[in-house]
């Protein structure tokens, strides 16, 4: 009898023990893909490649890459990060900030300033160059709220730097800082010494961050540019109501037919009162080019 128990014993222990291993086995997987470590790992290759979502869209000095991004000042994939950080802030007007710092004997100069449109910057970016002809890299980040329906666009360039390594970080001070409508340069003298792409990274994001900190900021106020024709007779009009608004016109300029047409920039919140009030004014004499 005791034999017999003996038996079934060890029968039984070698149909179980294959379903607990493979049970252990799988519980044990499903334990590691859920780990954080995995999920940080997964995540890290999945984002390697393309991990800024930013493209190459020009090339500046003709020969290295300038990578734009569109996105919107009103949406966010994080809406509750969004709305911890609004409002957004930008660099005081109509001055310039200069801040500089070596590291291993090359000289980082980092320059910031308020710009609010792609062809300001590159007039910023132009002046810099210019004042700069020796150095080796002038990169930048470009942050712009300006346009319709709030979406603007995000710049950078390496300028010759290992892509990814000068102008992304400075980008991601920008952002860092929560600051719009700011272009911010880093103009780099070669010392001598390689830093390497860590490095790189490190001292262009940390002179970016070390000017933009320096200046003073104001609170952002999101701004929206509409062009409008309409016949001359309507000129004062329309005058009367950017005013009432507080817009700037520009770009003034008669077309083939006599028309007046004329540019305003307004606060992006006023954009359709002012349009309303234009329409009402002119009795519905005037066509919205943008």
């Amino acid at each position: 009898m005791l034999a017999w128990t003996l038996v079934m014993a060890a029968l039984c222990l070698s149909f179980f023990a294959p379903i607990c291993s493979a049970r252990q086995l799988n519980n044990h997987c499903r334990c590691r893909i859920n780990s954080p470590a995995f999920q940080f790992a997964k995540l890290s290759r999945a984002s390697s490649n393309d991990s800024y979502g930013i493209k190459p869209i020009g090339r500046s000095k003709g020969i290295h890459p300038i990578y734009s991004q569109a996105y919107s000042t009103t949406t966010s994939l994080n809406q509750s990060t969004r709305e911890s950080r609004e409002p957004l802030k930008t660099l005081v007007e109509n001055t310039l900030h200069i801040e500089e710092q070596i590291i291993k004997k090359s000289r980082f100069i980092g320059i910031a300033a308020h710009c609010t449109s792609w062809d300001e910057a590159q007039t910023h970016l132009a002046t810099v160059r210019a004042e700069h002809p020796k150095s080796r890299h002038v990169c930048f980040g470009f942050v712009s709220s300006s346009g319709e329906m709030g979406v603007g666009t995000e710049r950078c360039s390496d300028d010759g730097e290992p892509t990814g390594t000068a102008g992304v970080p400075i980008l991601g001070a920008i952002k860092g800082e929560e600051l719009a409508d700011v272009l911010c340069i880093v103009v780099r003298y070669f010392g001598g010494v390689k830093l390497g792409a860590g490095g790189l990274i490190r001292a262009y994001g940390s002179t970016a961050r070390l000017v933009l900190r320096s200046a003073p900021t104001q609170t952002h106020i999101p701004k929206s540019t509409i062009r409008l024709s309409t016949r001359t007779a309507n000129s004062g009009a329309v005058y009367a109501a950017a005013a009432k608004f507080g817009g700037v016109t520009s770009g003034e300029c008669y077309n083939d037919r006599g028309e007046l047409e004329v540019s305003i920039t307004c606060d992006l919140e006023d954009e359709n009162s002012l349009k309303e009030d234009i329409v009402d004014a002119t009795r519905g004499g005037v066509l919205f080019v943008q």
